[in-house]
């Protein structure tokens, strides 16, 4: 097995490998949220309605509460990268940390939320809208889970001196896609929550 030194003997080359490879998978993604958040629009169009009596079941509180976390989570992301272009390894380690923590809480309001909608009787197989609903968030907050791995990764990797300033990619690349995940849940809240 080759050493540390051999795996990425030019950051520069190793680190543009790596983000062509990001946003060529996130292209994908975009492509993937993108059909769902047409499919989305176009139902609503067809059955308004159907959508303005449902998206009023939502709970815009806890939809906001998760909006707060995650754009909180994005800027201990932004903290962690910069951290350890700086050396700061322990820093990184910190501020992932915090947003693995903020992501959990995500995902437990979301939880919450889902238990409510099944305590009223409201599944992905009710009608259109939950349909929706259940697949567009329970596809996000898979990617939350996801990045949350990542994250985990990242900070194993620094725990074992991994990283330095010289040599940052794999933080970069995972902060670069949880702002992807970010991203998606701002376009989520206001389309699903606010938008009657």
């Amino acid at each position: 097995m080759s050493g540390h030194s051999d795996e990425h003997a030019d950051p520069a080359v190793a680190f543009e490998s790596a983000k062509l490879g990001v946003w060529t998978f996130l292209a994908t993604e975009v492509l993937l949220f993108g059909a769902l958040f047409t499919a989305y629009t176009i139902f609503r169009m067809k059955y308004p309605e159907l959508f303005r009596v449902e998206h009023a079941k939502l709970d815009r509180v806890l939809g906001a509460v998760n909006t707060v976390v995650l754009i909180t989570s994005s800027f201990t992301v932004v903290l962690g990268v910069d951290a350890i272009k700086r050396g700061k390894a322990r820093m990184l380690e910190v501020c992932f940390g915090a947003t693995i923590l903020l992501a959990a809480v995500f995902l437990c309001v979301k939880y919450v939320e889902y238990s409510a909608k099944f305590h009223h009787g409201l599944y992905p197989g009710t009608n259109l809208f939950f349909s929706l609903y259940f697949m567009m968030t329970g596809l996000h907050g898979i990617h939350v889970l996801l990045g949350m791995g990542l994250l985990s990764y990242v900070i194993v990797l620094s725990r074992r001196g991994r990283l330095s300033a010289s040599y940052y990619t794999p933080a970069e690349m995972s902060g670069l896609y949880w702002h992807f995940v970010d991203l998606v849940w701002i376009y989520l809240f206001p389309l699903l929550y606010l938008l009657g």
